[in-house]
């Protein structure tokens, strides 16, 4: 079996099946240098957050298990412990007994789970519309005369007619709650899915008995009216957990590949996961270090907006250290491996996100907890009330079971499941038309409550973009201007896109990797670069990045630029300190231009040279002292913070990881969307909270009206479908809102 060789295994390749068929779950088992083994898993059947509790408590009471945490979005079931290997395959039996579907873990496998997964709900939920509205449209004509004016046959005709369309509908799209029940109930467990298929089938069984004896009690329409409610809402929870999906896994390319390992005279290639610890491995131009580094021969610039998220390239040279991930831009250089694949700062990312990722799966949605009750009370509420009329009342088992049916039709969670979906797709409409995209279905619940908000530098609060500042001889503004058109250094692009006259001719352009240009003006020797190269070495340091010009009997000039800072940023920081929300500023860049840039936007909380994992310990702290933190980044160096945030946002310029990362995606050269995320973000919470006063409040009144069978059916079903007409309008109030 080929696996990536990192510690904390993410993906297994080839055959893991057949392996596993042989030796059983622990030929999957990874052992640390502490000894503690670990076991990655695939996890099928897991729909809720009661689900994650109950596999993790499971696991969590064997003695000799450290941790045993389920990711929701990636449903990976990651299990440590000490002792033996041959554990494994208990742990993976104790699950299965919970009633779930175990599979050795594959990112591919994984993905095509979901899509599947994907397309039976959108299937089921399709049929059950179509179903819905035919049957309303046949119900109209049935609920608004009586059956003396309609005849007893016609009616009956409708009814027959109802169930026909009806019945398949909810056979067919109800299998998305009646397979979950009855794989909890096959495991001597109940889940939410429990009491709503006990209430598909008693509402569709009394209405086709109702049908068959002539009866008049017949609610095919609202038994596929609550089946197609119920999966809007399963739908909407699906794709929150898919948007909240752990973006490490797309670092894993990164290990993946051959480089070319030097041996004496001789270069051979070798797999990128195999290299080891002072093996010599040529670096070509364009190419990334493959791990963790020092150079050893050649001289180059290297990008490190991967690692650092500064997206200016600086000077490589013997002596000096890479990491995995840094882009080598000019020339071919040696470098010798420090660290394996597995210890490099790219897989110490991967696995905070990673880690991010796990401690995201404690949120527990109020519904979720509310399940915990839900299933036992209704059905206890239900059971009782047959029984009570059956006895006390002295009432046929027909009518006493229709009682019953009302009690769990009324009590239906349709408007509890559309408290917050309904609300979010408004808030996620609205934010869309303000360039404001929003990926994970609970962002905006956990962005209204933040009070700590951390900003990246370079890309966030300012454009990314270095601008030439100060005035220049026009002389030598020309000059240099005419050189730097010859280089793609982003120093030398703006530079030379910062004068608008005409160029000068430049001859024998000749570029000295990784320190800058040389030329001919004029008979003499011009150089343009770096300060090593051609500058003062005794000037003080710049506020920002620098270009020096120097041509041969003069003075060299000092060339300075600065990263903008978005327009209104300020105003934004005000705003949100105005609402009482702490600012703070966390940058790879240095020192000095953090604090220049925190100055320019109001923020007093600022620190430059911060690494990946600074920044992810800063945010951890912060969330340990009990604030609830937005990060807003928009480099790889900040997706572990991003995945580890309460909530996080990236602007549409940062790259895909950062922007996969992110539960928020912003577009634009402007800050105000971070603004109108969290205004709208809080009005959305406040309408949840009315929803969720509105369906308690619902129930409060209509269980004892149902319990008394002073509700029939058909009542329960225009209450039922009222206090969810109820929870939309109040939702809709958000469209009114500025």
């Amino acid at each position: 079996m080929e696996q990536l060789a990192i510690s904390d295994p993410l993906v297994f390749h080839g055959e893991v099946k057949d392996e596993t068929a042989e030796t059983g779950y622990q030929s999957l088992v990874k052992q640390h240098e502490d000894g503690t083994l670990n076991l990655s898993v695939l996890v099928g059947g897991v729909t809720c957050a009661l689900c994650i509790q109950k596999i993790e408590a499971a696991l969590n009471a064997q003695s000799d298990v450290k941790t045993a945490r389920l990711n929701f979005g990636a449903r990976r079931l990651l299990i440590e412990w000490q002792g033996s290997p041959a554990r494994a395959n208990e742990f993976v039996q104790a699950v299965e007994n919970l009633g779930y579907t175990i599979q050795p873990y594959d990112e591919k496998a994984a993905q095509e789970q979901s899509k599947s997964e994907e397309r039976f709900l959108l299937l089921c939920l399709g049929v059950a519309g179509f179903a819905m509205g035919n049957v309303m449209l046949l119900s109209v004509g049935v609920w608004s005369t009586s059956a003396e004016t309609m005849g007893v046959a016609t009616r009956d005709f409708l009814h027959w007619i109802s169930a026909i369309i009806a019945l398949p509908g909810i056979l067919f799209s109800g299998r998305v709650f009646f397979r979950s029940a009855l794989s909890a109930l096959r495991a001597g467990h109940t889940n939410m899915d429990v009491p709503i298929s006990l209430a598909l089938i008693l509402a569709s069984g009394v209405s086709l008995f109702e049908a068959a004896n002539h009866g008049e009690h017949v609610y095919f329409d609202s038994a596929i009216m609550l089946t197609f409610f119920l999966l809007i809402g399963r739908y909407l929870d699906f794709k929150a957990r898919e948007n909240a999906r752990s973006s490490a896994l797309d670092l894993l390319k990164s290990f993946q590949g051959f480089v070319s390992v030097v041996e004496g005279a001789k270069t051979k290639r070798m797999l990128i996961r195999d290299l080891k610890e002072g093996m010599m491995v040529r670096v070509a131009a364009g190419e990334s270090f493959p791990v963790d580094g020092c150079i050893q021969e050649g001289q180059s610039s290297a990008d490190t907006a991967l690692v650092t998220g500064e997206t200016l390239p600086h000077e490589i040279m013997q002596g000096d250290e890479v990491f995995a991930g840094t882009l080598n831009l000019s020339a071919p250089v040696i470098m010798q491996v420090s660290k394996p694949a597995e210890n490099s700062v790219l897989s110490d990312i991967v696995r905070l996100m990673d880690k991010a990722g796990q401690a995201q799966a404690a949120y527990v949605r109020i519904a979720d907890k509310a399940a915990k009750l839900y299933t036992p009370v209704v059905h206890t509420m239900a059971l009782i009330t047959f029984m009570g009329w059956m006895i006390w009342g002295a009432i046929a088992w027909q009518d006493a079971l229709m009682i019953a049916v009302t009690v769990l039709i009324i009590t239906c969670p349709c408007a509890l499941g559309l408290a917050v979906p309904v609300v979010q797709v408004l808030a996620t409409s609205k934010l869309m038309k303000r360039g404001v995209f929003v990926k994970s279905g609970d962002a905006l619940e956990r962005l209204a409550v933040i009070d700590t908000v951390i900003f990246d530098k370079t890309g966030t609060l300012t454009l990314g973009k270095p601008v030439l500042i100060g005035e220049y001889d026009e002389e030598r503004m020309v000059l240099a201007a005419s050189i730097a058109r010859h280089s793609a250094h982003p120093l030398s692009k703006a530079l030379s896109g910062s004068y608008t006259g005409d160029m000068l001719a430049i001859d024998k352009v000749e570029e000295h990797q990784g320190q800058g240009l040389s030329a001919l003006y004029r008979g003499q020797i011009v150089k343009l670069g770096s300060r090593s190269f051609c500058g003062d070495e005794q000037a003080p340091p710049a506020q920002g990045p620098e270009i020096w010009l120097s041509v041969k009997g003069q003075h060299p000039v000092q060339f300075v630029f600065e990263d903008t800072l978005r327009q209104d940023a300020a105003q934004v920081v005000e705003s949100l300190q105005d609402d009482r929300v702490n600012i703070a500023l966390r940058s790879g860049d240095r020192e000095n231009v953090v604090a220049d840039i925190a100055v320019k936007a109001g923020i007093e909380d600022a620190k430059g040279e911060q690494s990946p994992v600074q920044k992810y310990e800063a945010l951890q702290e912060l969330k340990t002292n009990g604030a609830h933190v937005l990060m807003v980044g928009d480099g790889l160096n900040d997706a572990p913070a991003l995945a580890a945030a309460d909530v996080s946002m990236a602007p549409g310029t940062a790259i895909d990881m950062a922007q996969n990362a992110a539960d928020i995606v912003f577009m634009g050269d402007h800050m105000q969307p971070v603004l109108d995320a969290h205004n709208i973000a809080r009005q959305t919470q406040k309408l949840v909270k009315q929803n969720f006063t509105l369906a308690v409040l619902y129930n409060v009144i209509a269980i004892p009206l149902a319990v008394s069978g002073l509700v029939t059916p058909f009542i329960a079903a225009l209450a039922m479908s009222g206090s969810s007409v109820l929870v939309i309008a109040n939702s809709f109030r958000l469209k009114l809102r500025v």
